[in-house]
């Protein structure tokens, strides 16, 4: 799928909606911390003012405080955003035991887990924001054909666990498109022919074209026996090769917009950026070490977002408009 030079470039915003934690600590399962949320209406106005109509992935803990859930009806009534669902499988009922590196991943879990797990988030979502929710993610990425049967089950359509170029000790996303497809139910990193459900991953890259092929070289040089040469961070400090994310907490602006401008030129039909809610707090989880992280944030966005208006007509779309959108796109090159 690559984008028409008539059409404009679809641009979505996906926030995982959730608790807030030193991500270095234990995983909170009870009474999580989520006053995170309480920064999204002033960060939703601000959003609205560049046009973006944001999909917030709502995990159960922010859908369970009535404080959080409160204000996430607020922003639903300004209907201009979208919720969907995110599984956190540490703090989401019911709970089998402690909470582990393994079983923080969803794909790690059992079948009958992660189904009760989706359905008692699923049914809180709707309950709280009179909403089902449609879109999805998965809580530390990754997906398998367990995870996605069960999606398709619950009745969602958009799926956004695939992190392109990604991989670690449980899960890997190399070889999966990067731009959206329908995915093999039996195989999600491959496309198929069904049209239950539709795979949309968020843009990640380097700043050369070929993704694959300095994706591969990126990834040697990361792990011995060739990264005591440290290729990877003189290649970054020198701007030869950078792995690059349409993300504010990872990437600087210059960065993000280096990446839109690649992906761009390699035709990609959307632009999908995305964070998380909990990073508009103070914290020691952005790699970027910034302070004053909610007005970072904002200004790295509005940055991004106001350099490609200039230069681009930008379709602002939440995760399932911009299913829809795309699959209408793929269905007329077809004809």
């Amino acid at each position: 799928m690559q984008q028409s030079k008539s059409s404009p470039i679809i641009f979505i915003l996906s926030i995982d909606t959730e608790e807030e934690w030193d991500w270095s600590g234990a995983f909170p399962q009870h009474n999580a911390d989520v006053n995170n949320v309480s920064l999204l209406p002033s960060f939703h106005k601000h959003l609205d003012s560049l046009g973006l109509r944001p999909t917030y992935l709502v995990d159960y803990a922010v859908a369970d405080c009535p404080t959080s859930a409160s204000t996430m009806r607020e922003i639903i009534a300004k209907e201009n955003c979208e919720i969907g669902a995110h599984l956190h499988p540490w703090c989401n009922p019911p709970y089998f035991g402690p909470a582990t590196d393994e079983s923080s991943h969803v794909v790690n879990l059992p079948k009958e887990h992660v189904s009760q797990k989706l359905n008692v988030l699923m049914q809180r979502i709707e309950e709280q924001f009179s909403v089902k929710a449609k879109s999805f993610r998965t809580g530390r990425w990754g997906i398998d054909s367990t995870v996605i049967k069960l999606l398709a089950d619950a009745g969602i359509t958009v799926d956004s666990s695939v992190y392109p170029f990604y991989r670690n000790d449980y899960f890997s996303c190399i070889g999966a498109p990067p731009l959206p497809y329908w995915p093999d139910l039996e195989s999600p990193l491959e496309t198929s022919s069904q049209r239950d459900l539709f795979e949309l991953p968020v843009t990640v890259g380097f700043n050369r074209p070929n993704f694959s092929m300095w994706n591969d070289i990126h990834s040697k040089f990361a792990s011995p026996p060739y990264s005591w040469t440290r290729f990877n961070g003189i290649a970054w400090h020198t701007n030869f090769l950078r792995k690059q994310y349409l993300c504010p907490e990872l990437s600087a602006p210059k960065d993000m917009l280096s990446l839109c401008e690649t992906v761009i030129d390699k035709a990609y039909p959307v632009l999908h950026m995305y964070m998380h809610s909990s990073s508009l707090l103070d914290n020691n989880n952005s790699l970027l070490g910034n302070r004053n992280a909610y007005e970072f944030i904002c200004e790295s966005i509005s940055e991004v977002v106001t350099t490609l208006s200039k230069k681009y007509e930008l379709d602002f779309c939440t995760l399932s408009e911009a299913a829809i959108k795309l699959q209408q796109q793929t269905e007329q090159e077809s004809k």
